[in-house]
């Protein structure tokens, strides 16, 4: 058995391989590598510069003293996350002996719901929120994707331009696990794209960043933020409007297996959760509008 003993080399090695291997997306990739440094950089201030002084314990201290900074439960998930997949990882291939990780537990979370925008909300949101933008026509085509094709934002920013089909409307997603899906584009999408793809320098990427890169999700997050307070809402993320997008398919009458495909999502107890939200929507509409749950005569 080969082992690895060197922190850093066993980081950067991982690291390196799920690059090339293209399980994850670069998003995720991304986060695990702050994640991860992190983690490394905690063990280093404890005087831990060997994979094989890492234990169980230690991993259970670095958990107590994030919480103890302030770090919201799924945040201490996620960095868990990151770290119980480096040492399956690095066990795997036999590049260590055990994993210290296996039998660490995270924060329970609470089982909160997707919260979605109403309609109206959306419409206001791109309308009034891109009205007044430094660059209205890119920041109305990104808003109408995340919400118009229920993209991850991840999804979004590695878009390319030979990846929108306009004459059929449909656009070509590359998902978690480099995996590839193929989502229909309405017209008030394909129509932004449109103008778009008129007014702007076209490069590879259907939004570009600095020297012909993709924007960033930084840049994106921002692009929301910003149209959301121009809207007078608060709290807005990207991710608010993939749900909503699926949360008003099911409300029209989706199919939630057709939901399930749009969303890319591998088991449908992930797509599951929005049938509580409409559920909840249902409930409220009835309580509203039955005179008899009103008390009335």
């Amino acid at each position: 058995m080969v082992m690895v003993e060197k922190l850093s080399f066993a980081l950067d090695y991982y690291l390196e391989q799920m690059r090339f291997a293209k399980s994850m997306s670069m998003y995720t990739i991304e986060n695990y590598a702050v994640d991860l440094n992190q983690f490394v950089n905690y063990l280093l201030e404890q005087n831990v510069t060997l994979l094989s002084e890492v234990d169980t314990r230690i991993i259970r201290e670095y958990l107590r003293v994030l919480a103890s900074f302030g770090y919201a439960r799924s945040s201490v998930a996620r960095k868990l996350s990151a770290i119980k997949n480096w040492f399956a990882f690095l066990v795997d291939k036999k590049l260590v002996g055990k994993d210290p990780a296996k039998n660490v537990k995270g924060p329970r979370l609470p089982g909160r719901l997707p919260r979605a925008l109403s309609v109206e909300q959306v419409s206001r949101l791109i309308e009034v929120g891109c009205a007044k933008s430094a660059d209205p026509l890119r920041d109305k085509a990104v808003l109408e994707l995340l919400y118009g094709c229920g993209l991850r934002i991840g999804e979004l920013v590695v878009l390319r331009w030979e990846d929108i089909d306009f004459a059929e409307r449909w656009v070509r997603v590359r998902g978690k696990g480099n995996k590839e899906r193929m989502i229909p584009v309405g017209k008030m999408a394909i129509k932004a794209l449109y103008n778009w793809r008129d007014s702007c320098q076209m490069g590879i990427f259907l939004f570009t960043g600095e020297e012909g890169s993709h924007l960033t999700v930084r840049t994106v997050g921002r692009i929301v933020d910003r149209a959301a307070k121009r809207a007078g809402l608060s709290g807005v993320t990207p991710h608010m409007l993939r749900h909503s997008f699926a949360t008003h398919m099911l409300e029209g009458g989706a199919s939630i297996r057709v939901v399930q495909e749009l969303l890319g999502h591998e088991s449908l107890i992930t797509t599951q959760r929005y049938l509580t939200v409409t559920a909840e929507h249902l409930k409220q509409s009835y309580i509203e509008a039955f005179p008899r749950t009103r008390g009335d005569d």
